[in-house]
């Protein structure tokens, strides 16, 4: 059986690999469809950014799915949490190789960012199963239509990064179609605006620090 201390060792074993540690994917990282062409120094710029923010996005997913394994009283939920954190990590793996690409950085941030997030991930999780698995739904929803906003922001030239972010996207969506298969409820509108609101201040500080 699951205890406390258990839920307490692995959040902070999973906080340390996300902030700090070098991230190692499973899959191969996404190949680009065609030959990348070579970028301006202010392309460069604009797609690091935007990889950052993506960047902090996994973070975020980090964060959640771990306070959501930890909250769950069902070990198939919990099961379920987890095998979708390490899919996630697949996803920060990616953006932190690309990253390291185009000489950008990760946020300064990312222990501020894992801390809301683990936060939220927990209340969630406490308010119940179905209501935890809505959060998830919600948000990967919102996550693929912000990564289908950066497929239109990024230089056209830039393959590597547009390969990452499609392949991303697909993978949200599936998540977000697994929550709702597992019992997911549908979010009041207010709480979902809060969500929206909340992602824009994240997204806006993280593109720039």
């Amino acid at each position: 059986m699951r205890t406390f201390t258990d839920s307490l060792l692995s959040a902070v074993d999973g906080a340390l690999r996300t902030i700090w540690a070098p991230s190692r994917s499973h899959r191969a990282l996404p190949a680009a469809a065609e030959t990348a062409k070579p970028l301006t120094p202010a392309e460069k710029r604009e797609a690091g950014a935007l990889m950052r923010v993506n960047h902090v996005g996994e973070v975020c997913a980090q964060a959640l799915y771990t306070a959501q394994a930890a909250a769950t009283r069902d070990p198939a939920l919990r099961a379920h949490f987890e095998k979708a954190a390490r899919e996630e990590t697949d996803h920060l793996a990616w953006t932190q190789a690309r990253l390291q690409e185009l000489g950008a950085r990760p946020s300064l941030l990312n222990p501020l960012w894992y801390a809301g997030a683990f936060g939220l991930g927990l209340v969630a999780g406490r308010l119940g199963d179905p209501v935890s698995l809505g959060f998830v739904a919600e948000t990967e929803r919102q996550v693929e239509a912000h990564l289908e906003s950066h497929m239109n922001r990024l230089p056209p030239g830039d393959s590597a990064s547009r390969a990452i972010v499609d392949q991303m996207k697909l993978d949200e969506s599936r998540h977000a179609a697994e929550a709702w298969a597992a019992g997911a409820t549908d979010l009041p509108t207010p709480v979902k605006a809060l969500m929206r609101g909340a992602a824009k201040v994240m997204t806006t500080v993280a593109h720039r620090i």
